[in-house]
């Protein structure tokens, strides 16, 4: 998995290695059973202290994305195949959700494009699933 961070965001690193991380899950780069490199390992790649690694897997964990144990590592617990979300997830992304369109919503940006976009980023998330799932030779989907 090839990650990358822009250190001149004003997103915090953590939250862009999480942010990664999740993207390479949702379509399905890293699927369940995923091992993810060492805090230090990836910390020496990125050019970050191994603190800013080790926050973005304990907040994937928390989200119940990451299982962390000392033998393994960190490894994927769940992809989208996993079946439904942990209870309580919804309400908290609700929340996210409901900033993200409240941003769009104020910067003007017409409804129908918000939901165009939508629908952009899951067909592309689908179609990207889609096509890691056919190079394994599975048809889950």
């Amino acid at each position: 998995m090839l990650l990358t961070v822009d250190l001149t965001s004003g997103l915090p690193i953590y939250l862009q290695v999480r942010d990664r991380i999740v993207d390479a899950i949702a379509d399905g780069t890293l699927r369940e059973g995923s091992r993810l490199p060492t805090t230090r390992d990836l910390a020496a790649d990125l050019g970050v202290n191994f603190h800013t690694i080790n926050k973005a897997y304990d907040l994937l964990r928390q989200e119940g994305l990451l299982r962390l144990t000392r033998q393994v590592g960190a490894v994927v617990q769940r992809d989208p195949d996993s079946g439904p979300p942990a209870p309580g997830f919804a309400d908290g992304w609700d929340e996210r959700l409901h900033t993200m369109l409240a941003e769009a919503v104020a910067q003007g940006m017409p409804r129908q494009e918000i939901v165009s976009r939508c629908q952009t980023i899951l067909a592309a998330l689908a179609e990207s699933r889609s096509g890691h799932q056919q190079k394994r030779g599975t048809s889950r989907g």
